[in-house]
């Protein structure tokens, strides 16, 4: 049997205040409904014997009518191939109480063949000559454990479908809501493939383990990440990347900012936004390097956003000067910059370009605050 793995497509995600003149919508919300679709047509095109999609189908636990528009249209075209759709709940679309009715729900009354896993709990699936053991996002971290003991594994192929972080990646949180971590001794060498979601750069983390990644760049701090699905041979034991269509994101590279007016910035910055070469609705991030705030204050914004237009998105990585030294010197937290990691927390929220940018700076003063209180503590110890 051939699956495909896929998973954290978030259909609904909206971002950056650009409207579609089409339809009104949000051009970014837009573009990710179409290319979810046309990667459904290339995976139609691929033949496998089922698609598997390893949670958060949603972005939210109550889906914009578009997005279930969308999934709808994709089962049928999934329906007419013939290819069955085996999806479980993730932490995005899962509803937080055993009482609140799950968007997955609404699915199996299609007529498409729908397998779908959100009642928090496991959920056994068999199609042909394999059997699918599905884990949605649980409530509580146990419930995956109680959940991983019921199964019993069939005789032919053994494929585990769940949704969480791998203790592997565990530095890697996501910092969202009902974000659990999955015990390593769930991924156990008896299935013949594990298909895992929520992490969105598709990474390996067991022989047989894999995270697909999320279809669509979902925040600049997944700029580097791979994205797309994989082709799985079960009998084989093969496991593919799939490039899947998407919203191209690049980094554009860094502008040297210490000593530079704020005009010599600017044209630093328009020479690496391209007039061609890049198609007009990508996501594009600079890094400023060294810059001042008031010098960052001063950039001509008329002809900045001259520049954004002819892109979906244009983002400044900001490395103030004040920044450029190490933040902490104890011993016990060399390496740890804590004004990093909140940037990297704040770009995960999704926020307006100007709300996001007023987050940082706000946010970066009353750390760098503390860490200087606890600096002058330290140093009056005996």
């Amino acid at each position: 049997m051939k699956i495909v793995h896929i998973a954290d497509t978030h259909l609904g995600l909206s971002a950056f205040n650009k409207i579609d003149p089409e339809t009104g919508m949000n051009l970014r919300e837009r573009l990710i409904y179409d290319n979810f679709l046309a990667a459904i047509d290339r995976i139609v095109c691929l033949r496998p014997d089922v698609l598997v999609h390893a949670g958060d189908l949603f972005h939210q636990v109550k889906p914009k009518t578009r997005a279930y528009t969308t999934v709808l249209e994709a089962l049928r075209r999934l329906d007419e191939a013939g290819i069955p759709f085996v999806v479980i709940a993730g932490n995005h679309s899962m509803a937080k109480t055993r009482y609140t009715t799950s968007p997955l729900e609404v699915l199996e009354y299609h007529t498409a063949d729908v397998h779908a896993a959100y009642r928090h709990r496991y959920h056994r699936v068999e199609l042909g000559d394999t059997v699918f053991h599905l884990i949605p996002n649980m409530l509580q971290v146990s419930g995956y454990r109680a959940a991983f003991e019921e199964i019993e594994p069939g005789p032919g192929h053994n494929v585990l479908v769940t949704h969480g972080l791998a203790s592997a990646l565990k530095e890697k949180r996501l910092h969202t809501v009902a974000e659990h971590e999955i015990d390593t001794t769930m991924l156990s060498e008896e299935f013949d493939y594990i298909a895992l979601g929520h992490f969105h750069g598709q990474s390996q983390v067991a022989d047989n383990a894999w995270y697909s990644g999320s279809v669509e760049f979902c925040t600049y701090g997944e700029i580097r990440d791979a994205k797309g699905g994989l082709l799985v041979d079960l009998a084989g034991g093969s496991v593919e990347h799939i490039d899947l269509p998407r919203t191209p994101m690049h980094d554009l590279g860094r502008v040297a900012c210490d000593g530079r007016t704020a005009n010599e910035i600017l044209e630093g910055i328009l020479d690496l936004v391209p007039e061609e070469g890049i198609p007009a609705r990508s996501m594009c991030q600079i890094t400023l390097d060294g810059v001042r705030r008031d010098t960052l204050r001063a950039l001509d914004q008329r002809r900045l956003n001259e520049a954004r237009s002819r892109l979906l998105d244009l983002k400044f990585r900001i490395l103030a000067a004040e920044e450029s030294s190490p933040i902490l010197r104890e011993r016990t937290l060399v390496g740890v910059d804590y004004v990093l990691e909140f940037e990297r927390f704040v770009e995960n929220l999704h926020l307006g370009q100007k709300q996001e940018e007023y987050v940082k700076r706000e946010g970066a003063d009353v750390l760098r605050s503390v860490i200087a209180r606890h600096r002058e503590v330290d140093d009056a110890s005996p």
